[in-house]
C-alpha cells in the first residue's frame, strides 16, 4: 500500500482524533482509537463514548462500588466491563458433571471418582490410594438434582455481583481456594465421612461478598441474614456438611480481608504472597491436624 492510499483510509487514524494513527480498536464499537483514547478492559479497549455508555447501564451499588472500591487512580479496578466469563465457565463445567452423574451407571463413577474425604489423604492410616486432587475435584460433583441447582442459582447470583468487582482472575482463586478450605475443614472436623458439593465455594463467595460490601459501605444485613440461615440449615437437616460451609466462610472472608488491604497496584505483590501463604497454611493444617485425630 502507497503513502496516499494509506492516508486516504480513515480506518488507519483514530476517529476522535484524525491525525492520529493507531492500529488499536475498540472491542465494542471496533472504531480506531489512538493511546489517548483507550481504556484498558478484561479483553482489549474501550473508546471513552463507548465507556461512557457501560458507566451509565451500572446500578447505583455497582457506580457506588467503582468509586469506593477503586479509590482513586493509584488502586486496580474493581468495577470491570464484560460478562462474568470465570462464572459461565464454572456453571457450565459443574453443571455438565452434574447431568452426567444422573446417567444410570456412569454417574456412580463420576461421583466416586471426584468425591471427597479425609481417606483419600492419609493412605499410611487408611487402606485408601492417595489422590489429594479430590480437596477441588469436590466442588464439581453433587448429591442429585436439587444440590446442584440449589448451588449453581446461588454461584449465578454472587458471580454476578463478585466477579465484575475483583476481576476474572482473583474471583477465580477466592473461589478455589474457599472450596479448598471447605474440603480441609470437612477432613479435620468429620475425618471419617464423605462429601459432595460446592458448598465451600459458595459460603466462600457469599462470606467474601459480606466482607466486600460492608468496606464499600453498601447494606448487607440481608446477605448477613440469608449467610447465617444457610449455615444454622446445615446443623438441623442430616446429610448436610455444614464443616464444608464453615470452612468455606472462613477462607472466602480472610480472603476478602487480604484483596480489601492490598487493592492498590504497588501491593500487588504482597496480595500474591498473602494469598498463596493462605493455601500454604491450608495445605499444612490438613497434612498434620487430622492424622492426629484418627490416631486418637
Amino acid at each position: 500500500m502507497t503513502s496516499s492510499e494509506f492516508a486516504s483510509n480513515r480506518d488507519n487514524f483514530c476517529y476522535r482524533h484524525p491525525d492520529r494513527q493507531s492500529f488499536v480498536l475498540c472491542q465494542r464499537c471496533l472504531r480506531t482509537i489512538c493511546p489517548e483514547c483507550q481504556t484498558p478492559a478484561p479483553v482489549g479497549v474501550i473508546c471513552p463514548e463507548c465507556m461512557k455508555s457501560e458507566r451509565k447501564s451500572e446500578t447505583p451499588s455497582q457506580r457506588k462500588a467503582r468509586r469506593r472500591w477503586r479509590g482513586g487512580s493509584g488502586t486496580l479496578t474493581a468495577v470491570r466491563s464484560g460478562k462474568p466469563i470465570v462464572t459461565y465457565t464454572l456453571l457450565a463445567l459443574t453443571s455438565f458433571i452434574g447431568l452426567v452423574q444422573l446417567i444410570p451407571g456412569l454417574g456412580p463413577q463420576i461421583t466416586e471418582a471426584l468425591l471427597f474425604g479425609a481417606r483419600y489423604l492419609y493412605p499410611s492410616i487408611l487402606p485408601f490410594p492417595f489422590e489429594p486432587w479430590r480437596l477441588l475435584t469436590v466442588m464439581f460433583v453433587h448429591g442429585g438434582f436439587i444440590h446442584l441447582a440449589l448451588n449453581m442459582l446461588a454461584l449465578w447470583m454472587l458471580g454476578q455481583n463478585l466477579e465484575p468487582m475483583l476481576g476474572r482472575a482473583r474471583y477465580l482463586a477466592l473461589y478455589l481456594i474457599s472450596g479448598l478450605g471447605g474440603s480441609v475443614a470437612v477432613a479435620i472436623l468429620d475425618p471419617g465421612g464423605l462429601t459432595v458439593g460446592a458448598s465451600g465455594a459458595i459460603f466462600g463467595l457469599m462470606a467474601a461478598l459480606l466482607i466486600i460490601g460492608r468496606h464499600i459501605g453498601a447494606n448487607v444485613t440481608g446477605l448477613l441474614v440469608i449467610l447465617g440461615i444457610n449455615f444454622a440449615f446445615g446443623f438441623f437437616v442430616g446429610g448436610i456438611a455444614w464443616q464444608a460451609h464453615l470452612g468455606g466462610a472462613i477462607v472466602g472472608a480472610l480472603i476478602a480481608l487480604i484483596l480489601t488491604r492490598t487493592r492498590r497496584r504497588e501491593q500487588r505483590t504482597w496480595q500474591i504472597i498473602l494469598l498463596a501463604t493462605l493455601v500454604v497454611a491450608l495445605v499444612v493444617l490438613v497434612a498434620f491436624v487430622p492424622p492426629l485425630i484418627l490416631l486418637a
